[in-house]
């Protein structure tokens, strides 16, 4: 088999599983690379690849490319995938053991600093994107693939349609958000399907990068370092939401975890919780100097 047949095989069985467009692009990014690496520098058919040779990829790709350890765990699995349902040989988890990461805390921007950023939002489908991110707390995708029929007025919820755990949900709908989306339909040609379809080809949603590279702009605009992903907003309106309500459980159907382990970090990112207790050392009768 040639470079692109094994590619395109490769894709085949990812695409059998039923994985989002966006998925499908990320899955294919390391097994092009593994893909030039074996035939362009072992100068081999991937069915002859040895463990070892397998071991120097991952080498190879984290110091080229400079890779954290969870990125790197991506590449394996996709190695992993790629071996037993493209080559149809046993995985040896033995041979490339995945590794292990820290954990981090993300950043999370304060309500001053998101309305700070908003304010600075010149493009105006950016702006209502960028309200909805953080008024209902949806991932960048689920916001680019709204459709105008998923805004539902009369219970002031948004329909959230094969979301990441491919599961549908409702996400709130703020009444100040529908305001803003409102002036955005109005100004922006009145969408009919995608509530922000691509400018050129209205029947795709917007392009996720764009949103970014937007975001970008805003930062620069405010003389702010780069900090500001779709994401943060996200990490924002769960523990702006926690802080008020403390009402984990509805926090984790609206974000649409699985599990609610996945809802209980904003416990720990909530400022409120720090300031809500007490340190046990304030109760000791100690001397202070």
């Amino acid at each position: 088999m040639s470079r692109k047949e094994y590619l395109d095989t490769y894709l085949t069985m990812i695409a059998l599983r039923g994985l989002t467009d966006h998925t499908l692009k990320s899955y294919r990014t390391y097994i092009s690379a593994y893909l030039d690496f074996v035939f362009d520098l072992l100068k081999k058919d991937p069915a002859d690849v040895t463990w070892d040779e397998m071991r120097l990829f991952i080498k190879h790709l984290q110091e080229t490319r400079n890779l954290a350890d969870r990125t790197i765990n991506t590449a394996i699995a996709q190695l992993r995938f790629f071996t037993m349902y493209v080559l149809h040989k046993p995985w040896d988890q033995t041979q490339i053991p995945v590794r292990k990461f820290d954990q981090y805390i993300p950043f999370v921007p304060s309500r001053e600093e998101v309305a700070m950023f908003i304010n600075a939002i010149d493009d105006p489908k950016t702006r209502a994107m960028v309200i909805l991110m953080y008024s209902s707390g949806l991932r960048v995708g689920e916001v680019c693939r709204i459709k105008c029929e998923d805004i539902d007025r009369n219970n002031m919820r948004i329909h959230i349609t094969r979301g990441k755990n491919r599961s549908d949900r409702y996400a709130m709908l703020s009444p100040v958000a529908l305001k803003e989306l409102e002036v955005y339909w109005r100004r922006c040609g009145r969408p009919r399907n995608y509530l922000f379809p691509q400018r050129r080809n209205p029947d795709k949603p917007h392009d996720p990068q764009t949103v970014e590279h937007h975001m970008r702009s805003a930062e620069a605009k405010l003389g702010w370092e780069h900090r500001f992903t779709c994401h943060s907003l996200r990490h924002a309106f769960a523990t702006h939401f926690y802080e008020d309500t403390h009402d984990l459980l509805t926090l984790k159907h609206l974000l649409g975890h699985r599990s609610l382990n996945s809802t209980t970090i904003y416990v720990t990112l909530s400022n409120a919780t720090l300031r809500k207790y007490a340190s046990p050392f304030d109760a000791l009768k100690v001397n202070h100097g």
